[in-house]
């Protein structure tokens, strides 16, 4: 099972550039609302990307979807640690959570 990471602790990461953050509902989604600098990464997708997208295996990288029910961000994390990278959370209550706060969002 894939750690988790809490909203502070991803926001302190964010704010600091320490972490890589993939947005896993992409399409739509993504385009109206990201979490800030997340890159869009669908587990279709990740196989083809993740090399490019993710060169360094050890790198701090959170995943992260709609809210806990949604389960692309664990697909992720889990296919990503299948595929070798160290160092995988999951922000399990998602961008919901982060909006709610009152967070600051992107849109593409």
């Amino acid at each position: 099972m894939t750690a988790l990471i809490t909203r502070d602790e991803l926001k302190t990461a964010i704010d600091a550039g320490t972490v890589t953050v993939l947005d896993t509902l992409g399409g739509e989604y993504y385009a109206k609302q990201h979490l800030p600098g997340a890159i869009e990464l669908v587990l279709a997708d990740l196989e083809a990307q993740a090399p490019d997208l993710l060169p360094d295996r050890d790198a701090a990288i959170v995943t992260y979807c709609s809210n806990p029910a949604c389960p692309n961000s664990g697909q992720v994390a889990d296919r990503l640690t299948a595929l070798g990278y160290t160092n995988v959370r999951k922000y399990r209550e998602g961008i919901q959570d982060w909006a709610e706060a009152g967070l600051p969002t992107e849109s593409a």
